[in-house]
């Protein structure tokens, strides 16, 4: 398996939703993403505006999702920014693996806290997960935070994760959850 082979389409749609590449008109919704307290709280706190909004001018917009795997996750009927999702590779320098060569995917997420509890991170990852599971071969899929972070260890066990282990990592205890991918095929 090629160890940076992940989910090369670039759009994914479900019933609410559209996973899709960046545009200039999501400025807003990315730097709100990266400074809110509240959506960064257990990811290292707010990063300061000024420096997101030069880093966006920097790099632009649109580049933050020229990865594969990389979306913003939009309001299907009316394209507004709702956050961000990513299916990529876990580095093997990491801690949390469940192969002892590391590199397994690994979904991340981040929505702005009008869409919170709604199901749309659950309706986001699942359509990932799925047009992923149609693409690529079986393998283990990691879901990694805080395990303060309860709402995202409950999102991710509706998914299907399991848990698997805990370690320390930015001055926090992190959680390590697993699941297979062919577990997602519609």
């Amino acid at each position: 398996m090629n160890p940076s082979l992940t989910l090369s389409v670039t759009e994914i749609t479900s019933d609410r939703l559209r996973l899709r590449k960046a545009r200039d008109t999501d400025r807003h919704g990315i730097v709100e993403l990266q400074t809110d307290p509240q959506i960064r709280l257990y990811l290292g706190g707010p990063r300061p505006r000024s420096a997101v909004e030069q880093h966006l001018d920097g790099i632009g917009t649109t580049s933050i999702t020229n990865k594969p795997g990389t979306y913003v996750i939009a309001d299907k009927m009316t394209d507004r920014l709702f956050g961000t999702l990513t299916l990529d590779r876990r580095s093997a320098d990491l801690p949390g693996h469940v192969t002892e060569e590391g590199g397994e995917l690994e979904l991340t997420y981040l929505l702005r806290r009008k869409a919170w509890g709604a199901g749309l991170a659950f309706e986001a990852a699942t359509a990932a997960l799925r047009a992923a599971a149609d693409e690529l071969p079986d393998q283990p899929v990691l879901v990694v935070t805080q395990t303060a972070n309860e709402r995202s260890l409950k999102l991710a066990a509706r998914l299907g994760f399991q848990r698997m282990s805990t370690f320390e990592a930015y001055d926090a205890e992190q959680t390590l959850a697993a699941a297979h991918l062919h577990s997602f095929k519609a």
